[in-house]
């Protein structure tokens, strides 16, 4: 057991009072810092930030001379930030299926970082971008404990298990279930067929996945068993997604789609999908699994059904001003 004295917090003086720390004895250094964050938005609101059509003008442009401006003015924000004199700040911000990706970068050359100016440069460029967005659609806007969504991809494949050949379906569908909304991907998890899924799977549940998506094992032949180790694992089924994702390979040219025996349903508050085993296969299945997605992670958290002026699971009117 260690002896070591509990760590102080170093903005609370030992009355417990808040305070600016003294680092007038540290060296002047360069000192760089990056945050990313991202605005999840509407297919409406993407389109119009693609072809340049928002209402309100350039978005984008004008959310980055925010992040700008927001990192120059942290210390107004933050009354226990050092004023710095910042001398490098950049924001990108790249438009994804899902919304925007804004990472912004700080640098000075000072006595103390620039992270939380970081962090106050992405913060202010995306509440400035939802507001141009808002009349295209954008999503309701949610506490981030409530939003988040956490999700795994797993690899089930003897051979790729063993080494044989590399996983190539796996890294698909990690993109994939982030373009899909999904805020924290974890995977992929290679795996080969059998007693491992069911474990995997459980363990996915008690690590506390909203979505637990596996490829791979779904076909006909014998060491195919991902759909019984599934079975084992899922309290409710959900027949509609398994039969749209073999509709969806079917109407992509792939006859043998029909095949697949892959299932979908709810263990928990985990939704588990199987698909295909084929990169082919994890596009065409996560084109179904995409827009429905958030709404089926709601759903199993206890949200409402959503009427077109109702914010899914919040019974509010979205704001679309």
């Amino acid at each position: 057991m260690s002896d070591a004295a509990p760590q102080r917090l170093t903005h609370l003086d030992d009355a417990g009072r808040a305070r600016m720390v003294d680092v007038s004895a540290k060296g002047v250094t360069v000192r760089n810092a990056t945050a990313s964050g991202r605005v999840l938005l509407s297919a409406a609101a993407v389109a119009a930030l693609r072809d340049g059509t928002v209402p309100k003008g350039d978005a984008l442009a004008v959310a980055r001379i925010a992040g700008i401006a927001g990192a120059k003015r942290t210390p107004d924000l933050i009354p226990l930030c050092h004023p710095l004199a910042i001398h490098a700040v950049s924001v990108d911000l790249a438009v994804t299926d899902a919304g925007v990706e804004i990472v912004a970068q700080v640098r000075t050359a000072d006595r103390t970082g620039v992270e939380m100016e970081a962090l106050t440069s992405v913060s202010v460029a995306a509440l400035t971008l939802i507001d141009p967005a808002g009349g295209q659609g954008r999503r309701p806007v949610r506490p981030l404990a409530a939003s988040m969504i956490r999700g795994l991809a797993i690899t089930v494949s003897n051979r790729a298990a063993a080494g044989v050949y590399t996983d190539r379906s796996g890294p698909v569908l990690v993109e994939l279930l982030r373009t899909a909304g999904c805020d924290v991907v974890d995977g992929p998890l290679v795996i080969p067929d059998g007693e491992a899924v069911e474990q995997v799977l459980r363990d996915s549940l008690a690590a506390g996945y909203d979505v637990a998506v596996t490829t791979g094992g779904t076909g006909l032949t014998p060491t195919d068993l991902t759909p019984e180790m599934t079975r084992r694992v899922i309290e409710r089924e959900i027949p509609g997604i398994a039969e749209a994702l073999r509709t969806a390979g079917a109407a992509a040219g792939i006859p043998s789609a029909i095949l697949s025996r892959g299932l979908a349903g709810v263990a928990g508050r985990t939704l588990i999908v199987n698909l295909p085993g084929s990169s082919g296969g994890v596009r065409d299945g996560m084109s179904v699994l995409r827009p429905i997605l958030a709404h089926a992670v709601d759903q199993i958290r206890g949200g409402d059904h959503p009427r077109p002026d109702t914010a899914p699971g919040t019974g509010r009117i979205a704001d679309t001003a």
